[in-house]
């Protein structure tokens, strides 16, 4: 078969595929996994999924594990980090219904230098509609009711982040954020919950809701993979530019790049 068969179908010749731009996106359903993992693995993490079982990726350090089950129950995605410099040990779960556009919005964080601003995990919701109400748990609802994240307090030293969607079937997905877990990926999280931006789904997996607004699109195959690819390759630099100043920094200067994952380092 020569080079010009072989490859007939793609290119200029390629078929669109249909898919569905759904809103609002945390009614989206789980999406597909590579979405998070392709990142972590071009962020440099290992994979130490087993073949056939659970995925899980380790940070360069190996204090921060992210990992994604969906044979046992209530299944779905577990992170987890290791207490380190005085910040102590957290974790996160998120229901495996979570669309992997929000569980991104964190596990993407975890590969990032933290900001010198002070975080906020109400303002991205705030600043996008969501009501808020106070009260004994501070809660904020998206605009068509069907989500929440809430500060849920049970006693002065206990407290945590709790979120979640459902639909008129029930639940959807639910999301627990461990007292302990820096407030700066909750607010990335947030962030990614609240975004009005819609998630694309291939046709036969838009969930079944009266909730969901979705519009047809036609696709190319080299489409997805273009924008799947440059996704990659911003992991790539940035991953490129925090080793290389790494490597060049001044040898007083000793804190990790993965800095970003705890208070002044998140740990699993």
């Amino acid at each position: 078969m020569n080079k010009r068969q072989q490859w007939a179908g793609w290119g200029p010749h390629e078929q669109a595929e249909q898919h569905y731009l759904i809103e609002p996106r945390h009614l989206a359903g789980g999406g597909d996994l590579r979405h998070v993992t392709k990142y972590l693995r071009a962020s440099g993490w290992s994979d130490r999924s087993k073949s056939g079982g659970p995925l899980a990726f380790d940070s360069p350090d190996r204090t921060i594990r992210v990992g994604y089950d969906p044979f046992i129950q209530p299944g779905g995605w577990m992170i987890r980090a290791e207490a380190a410099n005085g910040q102590p040990a957290w974790h996160v779960t998120l229901g495996r219904q979570t669309p992997v556009e929000i569980v991104a919005g964190f596990t993407d964080a975890l590969t990032q230098p933290r900001t010198a601003h002070a975080p906020n995990a109400w303002a991205p919701l705030q600043q996008n509609g969501w009501q808020t109400k106070q009260g004994h748990h501070p809660t904020a609802t998206s605009p068509d009711s069907s989500s929440w994240m809430q500060f849920h307090q049970t006693a002065p030293d206990e407290a945590f982040w709790w979120a979640g969607a459902r639909t008129e079937h029930g639940m959807t997905w639910q999301a627990h954020f461990a007292p302990t877990t820096p407030i700066h990926l909750v607010q990335a999280f947030s962030a990614a919950l609240a975004d009005p931006q819609p998630v694309m789904r291939p046709r036969g997996n838009v969930p079944p809701s009266n909730r969901i607004r979705s519009t047809s699109v036609s696709v190319l195959p080299s489409q997805l993979s273009a924008w799947q690819q440059t996704r990659i390759n911003a992991a790539r630099a940035a991953t490129w530019a925090r080793n290389t100043w790494a490597t060049n920094r001044p040898r007083n200067h000793t804190a990790s790049p993965y800095a970003a994952a705890g208070s002044t380092r998140a740990r699993r």
